[in-house]
């Protein structure tokens, strides 16, 4: 675990944080810098740098906390849909080098766009 890893330090409890979901292996939190309202983000507890450094083992238990997160998050805002969204490496917009994926419920007309080009930035 690297010293200055926030997501290790809330996981292990040295930054306490409000946790939407707690899993063995993962857990769901409010973004801290939210793009849209109830914006979250699923973390493993193990330092990983990205997916791909994860075991194909924990794949199960990751999906089952993105579907928990997202389900939990829908009903909490009055979210129509969401978007399940990964950012690998720098260039692709990964700020923080340890495993995380975001969940942003989705409202009709909420002005939000993950698509190239479009306005929004994770």
């Amino acid at each position: 675990m690297p010293d200055d890893c926030i997501f290790c330090k809330i996981a292990s409890g040295e930054t306490p944080t409000e946790k939407i979901i707690d899993e063995d292996n993962f857990f769901s939190i409010l973004n801290k810098d939210p793009q849209l309202e109830g914006h979250s983000l699923i973390i493993s507890k193990k330092h990983f740098e990205t997916v791909l450094d994860m075991p194909n083992s924990l794949g199960p238990e990751f999906l089952d906390c993105a579907k928990k997160t997202a389900s939990k998050l829908m009903e909490k805002y009055n979210a129509e849909g969401f978007n399940l969204a990964n950012n690998i490496f720098e260039v692709a917009g990964q700020s923080i080098k340890h495993f995380h994926f975001h969940i942003l419920p989705r409202k009709k007309g909420d002005g939000y766009s993950l698509a190239l080009g479009g306005k929004g930035s994770l």
